[in-house]
């Protein structure tokens, strides 16, 4: 039996919710999530699927990106844990949103903390996206 995957409403909202507040070049009408269930992976818990370039131009779209979550692994992690996950998929994503991928030289462990701590932030209201005590706050 291979890998089954399917669209989660549930997850899709919580990376819109994340990209609106830390990412707004993400665009929410060309990004879906998916679970799969049935992977053998033991230590990936989420994979970010771009729609290469010369895909692109052979059917004629833009970028898309697919985030999936490996639903065996996912499920394990407490919530702050489950948002880290989105975030660091949703850094993978450049501001060009063309189909390409940010690298691990970005999308590392300081970064992620920040990016979470800077949404905890603005999710308990003290805060909005583009605000300049939230620029201040998070100086990079």
């Amino acid at each position: 039996m291979g890998i089954k995957y399917e669209f989660d409403q549930s997850l899709q909202n919580e990376v819109e919710d994340i990209s609106k507040s830390l990412f707004p070049h993400v665009k929410l009408d060309r990004i879906k999530c998916f679970r799969s269930y049935g992977s053998s992976s033991r230590n990936t818990i989420a994979r970010c699927h771009a729609l290469g370039k010369l895909l692109q131009m052979a059917i004629g779209v833009k970028g898309w990106y697919a985030i999936e979550f490996i639903s065996e692994n996912f499920e394990k992690l407490s919530d702050d844990e489950k948002t880290k996950v989105m975030i660091h998929e949703l850094m993978h994503i450049p501001k060009t949103f063309g189909g390409g991928f940010r690298h691990h030289d970005y999308v590392c462990d300081r970064n992620i903390d920040k990016f979470h701590k800077q949404y905890k932030y603005m999710k308990q209201g003290n805060i909005q996206n583009g605000d300049r005590k939230l620029k201040d706050f998070f100086k990079w």
